[in-house]
């Protein structure tokens, strides 16, 4: 593919969202189920090796996981793992469950469409279905702790220093 194809492809995406702009605002969900027995969130990722490739709000086919579904991904996965490893840590009983993440992307920021809409998510929700018979107050000493203490869930709340390096190579 080169830039006039490329171009080509997302001129109709463009063209919609700027005559219809919810209709650029898409919701990416992910999903993990906790393991009763281990230290595991399971995420169905839809692939054994993922690919990422555009999103078709971009001009993607669909085939491939775009980079919003692969940090919703990542944050299910970490906040489940965190979840059961606190869980464990202050005893708490905790027999299942399930992790899940929706975020809302506005494609209008990512293809420049509109200078004022976002790049990234406008808002991500988590939350956890949880297999319990605990009473609130250890539920949310749970939850508080889970906060507290999963990297991806504080790295979205409290964005890290990024530094960017390129790197060539002499063909």
């Amino acid at each position: 593919m080169n830039a006039d194809d490329l171009r080509a492809l997302q001129a109709p995406l463009k063209d919609r969202y700027k005559a219809e702009p919810e209709a650029a605002i898409i919701t990416l969900k992910a999903r993990g189920d906790l393991d009763a027995d281990s230290l595991v969130c399971r995420v169905d990722t839809g692939k054994a090796l993922v690919e990422a490739g555009l999103h078709p709000a971009t001009g993607g086919t669909g085939a491939f996981a775009c980079s919003g579904n692969m940090l919703l991904d990542a944050l299910v996965a970490c906040a489940g793992v965190t979840l059961k490893a606190v869980a464990t840590a202050i005893a708490f009983d905790l027999r299942g469950g399930v992790v899940s993440a929706e975020g809302d992307l506005d494609f209008r920021g990512t293809l420049g469409v509109a200078k004022d809409a976002p790049v990234g998510f406008r808002a991500i929700r988590l939350t956890f279905d949880l297999e319990t018979s605990e009473p609130r107050e250890r539920i949310d000493q749970l939850v508080k702790l889970t906060e507290r203490y999963c990297v991806v869930y504080q790295t979205l709340a409290r964005p890290a220093d990024l530094g960017l390096t390129v790197r060539t190579t002499a063909a």
